[in-house]
């Protein structure tokens, strides 16, 4: 009786305090689907940013470590890592949150059993394949390559094989909405464990150059990939009683293949700008790109938070049939990752110059390549995640195009503006590319689905015939 009346004179005194207490209580008890949506994309961002912060503060460490030359080195081999990383896993993460809410709401139990093992290692199996053609690729191209280039690349065919399973454990996780084991190992921990190696190198006076920051990237994603892997499988083991595994592995790559079609010419999109602009600048000018482009990653990491936890939903949704509840979940999506994007961009752009001064002062000449890179970011996210809605719903076909047109657009700018307005030029013409991506995707979404997805409009709910 004492502890209550204790309580209700604290509440009397701090009625503030009480009501938002007892608000924040109400929402972390709402089940409904906006609500976990909120929640899921709010932890997901808030990991991205702690990874964003952690990456930023990296990539400043080491261009001040390694010298802008060795710096530029480094981040050309790397980017070739994620552009080659992420389609090692040939759309199986992805199709993961396809697969694992239909085989559940099916109870399909036999297959969702053999899908969380066998596409793990076909995964793992795949991105090992293509790892060792890498090291053949660099060996048979070495007389082409600059000479500082090979060894870098090299080694980082050896990321390949533990990338490919480490996408894969973070599409079962994100299915499951367990955002923590999908998110903090590959974007928050590894960042740490990488800056603890080359800290730890510097600090002892050993060489930081591009060989071995590529050698500590390596390792980095081994270390967190085991420790994911380790705690994945326990939670499975919680969730899903053991049983007999079936493998459907030929329907699981025809829906696969075509995702990962999508997913190369989005990653070949994403990374085209710097690889082209590496045949044009120098190493320093690349650098600069590269930092004012990481810059704005606070923006996009909005619209990745989303995606990661609407795909699986839209699956749902879309299997039990309820097209108004999908149409207002859609409208949801694409709001919350448009008003939060607009208020990231104005942050980020408001603070660019000194953040960029972090990476050196030299790095400050690449502020105004932000405003140009904004715009097409903010195109992006105002259509939302919507790629994810039409791959969920087998429009992977058509996505794949609007994905090939985009970077198309983007290969033929570069190489026609970069000779002539050079970084400009690159940042031009990715904007240019996203923005037409957007449009194409907000048409072929309402002509073939029926659904509005555009940040200004009212929730649509298509005919029953579509």
């Amino acid at each position: 009786m004492a502890l209550i009346k204790s309580e209700n004179i604290e509440q009397t005194r701090h009625p503030l305090l009480a009501d938002a207490v007892a608000r924040v209580r109400s929402w972390l008890a709402d089940g409904s689907d906006t609500s976990l949506a909120r929640r899921m994309a709010g932890a997901a961002f808030l990991i991205r940013v702690a990874s964003a912060i952690l990456a930023y503060g990296s990539q400043v460490l080491f261009a001040r470590w390694m010298g802008s030359s060795e710096f530029g080195i480094y981040v050309y081999v790397w980017t070739w890592v994620l552009l080659v990383g992420g389609i090692v896993d040939i759309g199986l993460a992805s199709s993961a949150q396809r697969f694992i809410p239909e085989y559940t709401e099916r109870r399909q139990f036999d297959f969702l059993r053999g899908f969380l093992v066998g596409a793990r290692w076909l995964a793992f199996g795949v991105a090992t394949a293509i790892g060792a053609a890498g090291v053949l690729g660099v060996l048979l191209l070495e007389p082409w390559l600059d000479h500082p280039v090979v060894v870098p690349l090299l080694l980082a065919c050896a990321a390949l094989p533990i990338y490919g399973l480490t996408h894969m454990q973070e599409g079962i996780a994100r299915s499951y909405n367990w955002v923590n084991l999908s998110n903090l190992p590959p974007y928050v921990i590894r960042q740490i464990v990488l800056i603890a190696l080359m800290g730890g190198a510097y600090l002892l006076g050993l060489t930081t150059d591009a060989v071995s920051a590529t050698i500590m990237g390596v390792a980095s994603y081994w270390i967190i990939c085991a420790g994911q892997f380790l705690v994945l499988n326990r939670r499975l083991s919680r969730g899903i009683k053991h049983g007999p595994k079936a493998y459907d592995f030929k329907y699981w790559l025809a829906i696969s293949l075509p995702i990962f079609l999508i997913e190369t010419f989005y990653l070949l999109l994403m990374y085209s700008d710097v690889l082209i602009l590496k045949q044009y600048a120098p190493p320093h000018e690349v650098a600069v790109y590269y930092a004012a482009a990481k810059t704005l990653a606070l923006v996009a990491f909005v619209y990745y938070a989303v995606a990661q936890t609407a795909a699986h939903k839209f699956t749902e949704l879309h299997v039990n049939g309820d097209r108004e509840r999908l149409a207002h979940y859609i409208a949801h999506i694409v709001r919350l990752t448009f008003w939060p994007s607009f208020a990231a961009t104005v942050l980020v752009l408001a603070f660019g110059v000194p953040l960029l001064w972090l990476f050196g002062r030299d790095f400050v000449d690449g502020y105004h390549l932000m405003f140009i890179l904004a715009v097409g970011l903010l195109a992006r996210a105002a259509v939302g995640p919507v790629e994810r809605l039409l791959i969920m719903l087998d429009q992977h076909y058509v996505c794949a195009l609007i994905y090939a047109a985009a970077f198309a657009i983007n290969v033929v700018l570069c190489v026609l503006l970069i000779p002539h307005l050079g970084t400009a030029g690159a940042a031009a013409s990715m904007s240019t590319a996203l923005v037409v991506e957007s449009i194409l995707l907000y048409v072929v979404t309402k002509r073939r689905l029926g659904y509005h997805v555009f940040v200004f409009g009212r929730p649509r709910t298509p005919r029953a015939d579509r």
